[in-house]
């Protein structure tokens, strides 16, 4: 759905207050409160106040707004109160978004703090605009929100019309109380814990993890990454943080419903809010090595601004989820802003976010494969893992039929198996863990360096020499096969 200039305005407002109450590291309120008056006036008075840090009106100077919507119903002006935990006063200031640069910002009389010591913010203003749409894309952004699974800020929506008492609708937003993280975790562990509360709860649908679907957190497999851009000049780090959740539900389970089926939404973060995904930063999943984890990308399909990838060859019971965030590391606040000397073009970041978004989900894809070890082997080892099983055969088969009994037994010991009572499938199955192991350890890391692979069966230097010397001899020279095999 298309938000209308106005709609846009108040979400990133609310984002906004969000970042500062994060940066605050200490506990905070969030509320969002929604007015009208149905007998008196016909707009719709919005206040957004946090008790974060003090607001910077760096903010509200490089703030871009397009006006082609909005007509007569809204005069483009904000009413900002702010204070950090430092000042005396509270400052008031009333901005005209109509106007650009320093000339938008009128300072007006402060208020005595009289000695008390609190910081926040708060912003108003009054427009036409439908309560109940409004209501709804705010309710669905602060359910979105939780993803990010900041603890230390409480969300509050109110939404009411003052001449009617019983019209009042409150609702509040916590983050993930199930697994406890300490405010100072970083942004990337409870994007994860997040998530994976996404996951279980399919897609927030649920007030608690689906037991149906899953019986321990565990089940669900996770890799985050982050990655960062190079660009200090301007004092304003750019980082995207990536994680991936894969999770199986028995297609026999029809209770369960997911929204986009066996696709994959892409949830895309922007400066601690829900947003789009730029162009660029598409093309950037299109040109991940999906294949390199055994995964095949059939296509990227848009549907209502939302990234959904498709998937070729993925069991019926497994679903990918995906979460992408990008912000600022240094957000403008009045504590912060005189450091920062200037914030990226958008344009200049929507290149930069398609070179981060690459990077973050590689690394995700990595941390993925190193904790589940042979779970996301690329197509190339699955392809030579499916000839094991015939060369482990014809192995056990050469073991076998030699003659020596002296190399028989070497072998049965190497494999960690008692000759005398050792049959053939178990053989078998003994020399394809060998082989599928080493696969897996040279698929492990494939961009290092090419170093000798290690040997099937691993003993000392002279015992190895005697079986590739009988196995060349007698079995395997005309078949050009050595036992270094990979």
């Amino acid at each position: 759905m298309e938000f209308s200039s106005v709609q846009k305005l108040c979400l990133h407002l609310i984002s906004s207050a969000y970042q500062r109450c994060r940066l605050s590291e200490q506990i905070c309120r969030l509320s969002v409160g929604l007015t009208c008056s149905s007998s008196s006036d016909p707009s719709l008075k919005i206040s957004i106040s946090d008790t974060g840090l003090g607001s910077s009106l760096v903010e509200f100077q490089e703030m871009r707004f397009s006006f082609a919507n909005v007509a007569d119903n809204w005069d483009g002006m904000l009413s900002i109160k702010t204070t950090s935990i430092s000042d005396s006063e509270i400052h008031n200031y009333q901005i005209n978004l109509k106007e650009s640069g320093s000339s938008r910002i009128t300072k007006l009389p402060s208020d005595a703090k009289n000695g008390a010591k609190f910081s926040g913010s708060e912003v108003c203003l009054s427009t036409i605009v439908n309560p109940d749409l409004l209501l709804a894309e705010i309710h669905n952004l602060l359910e979105k929100m939780l993803i990010l699974n900041i603890p230390n800020v409480a969300i509050q929506l109110v939404a009411e019309d003052s001449d009617v008492p019983e019209s009042r609708y409150e609702e509040v937003f916590l983050a993930n109380t199930c697994e406890q993280l300490p405010i100072s975790t970083s942004s990337l562990e409870h994007l994860k814990s997040g998530l994976e509360d996404y996951v279980l709860k399919h897609g927030n649908n649920l007030s608690d993890h689906c037991t149906s679907c899953f019986t321990r957190r565990e089940e669900v497999k996770v890799g985050s990454g982050v990655a960062c851009s190079s660009e200090n000049r301007l004092h304003t780090e750019l980082v995207m943080e990536a994680v991936l959740a894969i999770s199986n539900i028995s297609t026999q389970n029809t209770t369960c419903f997911r929204e986009y089926g066996d696709k994959t939404e892409v949830l895309y973060f922007k400066d601690f809010s829900p947003s789009t995904m730029s162009p660029s930063s598409m093309k950037a999943l299109k040109s991940i090595d999906w294949k390199r984890y055994g995964l095949h990308l059939g296509r990227i399909v848009e549907q209502d601004g939302i990234a959904l990838l498709e998937w070729e060859n993925l069991p019926t019971d497994t679903h990918i989820d995906i979460v992408l965030h990008s912000y600022l590391k240094q957000y403008p606040t009045s504590e912060t802003a005189k450091h920062i000397t200037g914030i990226p073009a958008p344009r200049k970041r929507s290149q930069i976010d398609r070179s981060l978004v690459k990077r973050a989900i590689k690394f995700s894809l990595d941390d993925l494969k190193a904790k589940h070890f042979g779970d996301f082997l690329s197509s190339r080892a699955l392809q030579i893992r499916n000839y094991a099983p015939d060369l482990a055969q014809t192995i056990a088969g050469l073991i076998f039929s030699s003659s020596d009994l002296n190399f028989q037994r070497e072998c049965f010991s190497l494999l960690g198996l008692q000759s005398q009572d050792v049959g053939t499938e178990i053989m078998e199955n003994s020399i394809m863990e060998k082989i599928v192991s080493v696969i897996e350890m040279n698929d492990k890391d494939p961009d290092k360096s090419k170093e000798i692979a290690p040997f099937l069966f691993e003993e000392d230097d002279h015992i190895q020499e005697e079986l590739e010397v009988e196995f060349q001899e007698n079995y395997l020279s005309p078949l050009d096969l050595d036992i270094n095999m990979f």
